[in-house]
């Protein structure tokens, strides 16, 4: 049990976080390379500018896997680019650039190295454990995105969010703490959905 109020919600994001995070785990690899493949297929039709700044993940473990997504979006012009883990509290987001080399970045994925080119990303395309119908997003618990997000808007700048999950991740309410930063979409293989909710 929770010593005071103020863990419950950090309680309740974890057990909501494993149980979100077993129901991915435990999708067939077949099954969750269909899934990717039709999350990708409706994220094609994502309105973006030529030389607009995407960001995207490449993925670890159980996630989706969006490069099919991220290499179309190339083509129509955008500027890709991963995050990269700096520090145990920092991310920022590194160009792709094809052929480059990508280097470990820790927790089983991988992203540009340091010579790679920082980029302010106006469209991120992100992963997560678990969301809810009002785009309240769970993370993995470092809040790496959050602290990124808070970064970029501090400098003016205001991207749009939308979370890539497989739709067995979602969860009938997520809690929002303060620092929590809501989605303005969520991206699964049943199609684009977007929140007027999110922050």
């Amino acid at each position: 049990m929770a010593d005071n109020l103020n863990d419950l919600p950090k309680d309740l994001k974890k057990s909501l976080r494993s149980a979100a995070l077993t129901q991915r785990d435990a999708l067939p690899p077949d099954i969750r390379i269909e899934k990717s493949l039709a999350i990708c297929d409706h994220g094609a039709g994502l309105e973006i500018e030529p030389g607009s700044i995407v960001s995207g993940f490449w993925p670890m473990r159980s996630e989706a896997d969006i490069r099919p997504l991220m290499a179309a979006l190339g083509e129509r012009g955008a500027r890709l680019c991963l995050p990269a883990i700096i520090d145990r509290e920092t991310i920022v987001f590194r160009e792709l650039v094809r052929g480059a080399a990508l280097v470990e970045m820790g927790f089983g994925t991988h992203g540009p190295g340091p010579e790679a080119e920082e980029l302010d990303p106006e469209l991120m395309l992100m992963p997560l454990a678990a969301f809810d119908g009002k785009g309240n997003r769970i993370g993995y618990g470092g809040g790496f995105y959050d602290r990124a997000i808070e970064r970029l808007r501090a400098a003016g700048r205001a991207p749009q969010l939308i979370g890539i999950a497989f739709a067995c991740q979602e969860t009938d309410a997520a809690p929002a703490e303060p620092h929590d930063v809501g989605l303005d979409a969520i991206l699964t293989e049943d199609g684009l959905r977007s929140f007027t909710g999110g922050t």
